[in-house]
């Protein structure tokens, strides 16, 4: 069943972000993910939830998922997002 990776991130260091990106970029791909939302405008529907960026990642199943967030090539993007923003991140299930 096809797993989706959200996430919200507060960039601080717009330069770092960068390199960030194409590490997550090359890595997500590696792993059988593709990028569904990737920033872009945001409007507040209902709550008081006011994310900053969002980005928002499929993956074939909740495993691939997995690997690839523990995967040595996108925890190496991990410790340059790390410096660049504050994340918050969550893995569900696809509807199916």
């Amino acid at each position: 069943m096809t797993a989706y990776v959200i996430v919200d991130m507060m960039v601080k260091d717009t330069v770092k972000i960068e390199e960030y990106r194409k590490l997550a970029s090359a890595s997500v791909a590696a792993h059988g993910g593709k990028f569904l939302v990737r920033g872009g405008r945001i409007e507040i529907l209902d709550g008081d939830w006011n994310p900053q960026r969002v980005v928002v990642i499929e993956f074939p199943g909740m495993e691939q998922a997995k690997r690839w967030r523990t995967s040595p090539d996108y925890g190496k993007a991990c410790r340059i997002r790390d410096q660049a923003a504050t994340t918050r991140m969550l893995l569900v299930d696809g509807a199916g």
